[in-house]
């Protein structure tokens, strides 16, 4: 962990584009769903213990006990209203935040229903704290592109209700981005954004495929090191990448912090983002992983003010609201 992030790192308007929503539910919520749902085991130890695993697989198994905790959609509207308060307290403008549809409709659950409370959530949120947020709704790739085809149509249906792109996560090597073409384009010709985790338990022909994809921003790219070409056509491109550094560290997928390649990307002109990703589960926030950047790879206030400004940049913001923000932003970071 970093030592205390700088009053320079807290107060840096910030945006945050890979945030898992049910990843960011803290022990205290869980054990409040616990017990409302008058589940066994509603003690604060045996809640923590879902919290531990040590690499990537059975980083997934947890998400997937912590996801059966939501059955309701007041639980949805409680855990987006949390999280918008941990946004504010780090003085994060904007989050286009991940919701795990593909796992909704895997539980059989309600989603249109479901929906509802995300959407009551990011209401109460937004008029409490301020704080700007999209949706981003995801498929599970392991399950196939038959199953994420739903999860395509129910972010059409809600696209008019910020829902803002559609993307692919789980287990990459089980889900390669070819089987999506289809899903991809039909989310593209109804004016959805495209995203895909990429390069993060996979080489970087996940990436070159998540780009045929005509994914629009990469999560995680850590492998892309690998591959000098591809780091090229990123750079060229300039594609975000939403680096994830704890919770790279956290899966297992860097087995040492400071041979992450973030660095050496800033160094050869790649767009970066920093961010979360499940920030309960890794125990990570967003000023801290500014914190870690600074820190263990001696990114300066002035590099880290360009990864700030990258992150509104790279948002799927309307383009006069992302000016309005870049506009805040640069009047709030002006020396």
């Amino acid at each position: 962990m970093p030592s205390d992030p700088s009053h320079f790192i807290r107060t840096l308007p910030k945006a945050e584009l890979h945030l898992h929503l049910e990843g960011s539910i803290e022990p205290s919520t869980l054990l409040e769903l616990r017990q409302r749902h008058n589940m066994p085991g509603a003690t604060p130890a045996e809640v923590a213990q879902l919290y531990n695993y040590s690499d990537f697989t059975g980083f997934l198994s947890a998400f997937k006990d912590v996801t059966g905790h939501l059955r309701t959609p007041e639980d949805y509207e409680l855990i987006t209203y949390r999280l918008m308060e941990r946004l504010k307290a780090q003085n994060i403008l904007h989050a286009e935040v991940i919701v795990s549809v593909g796992v909704c409709l895997w539980r059989k659950q309600d989603f249109p229903a479901i929906f509802e409370g995300l959407e009551r959530g990011r209401q109460g949120g937004e008029r409490d704290f301020g704080i700007s947020l999209l949706w981003i709704f995801d498929a599970i790739r392991q399950f196939g592109a038959e199953k994420a085809q739903p999860v395509v149509d129910l972010a059409i249906q809600f696209h008019d209700r910020n829902v803002i792109a559609f993307g692919i996560g789980g287990d990459e090597r089980a889900g390669p981005p070819e089987w999506f073409a289809a899903v991809y384009a039909r989310a593209a010709e109804h004016g959805l954004h495209l995203t895909a985790h990429a390069g993060e338990t996979a080489g970087p022909d996940s990436i070159w495929g998540a780009l045929n994809l005509k994914a629009e921003r990469i999560g995680h790219g850590l492998t892309a090191a690998q591959d000098p070409e591809l780091i090229e056509e990123l750079s060229e491109r300039q594609i975000p990448i939403e680096i994830c550094l704890t919770s790279n560290l956290r899966t297992g997928v860097c087995a040492d912090l400071t041979q992450h390649p973030v660095r050496r990307y800033f160094d050869q002109g790649l767009m970066l983002t920093l961010n979360s990703d499940d920030p309960a589960m890794f125990h990570a926030t967003l000023v801290n992983e500014y914190a870690l950047a600074q820190q263990t790879f001696a990114f300066t206030d002035e590099h880290l003010r360009e990864l700030a400004r990258n992150s509104f940049e790279a948002s799927f913001l309307a383009a006069e609201k992302k000016i309005k923000f870049l506009n805040l932003f640069d009047a709030a970071t002006v020396r």
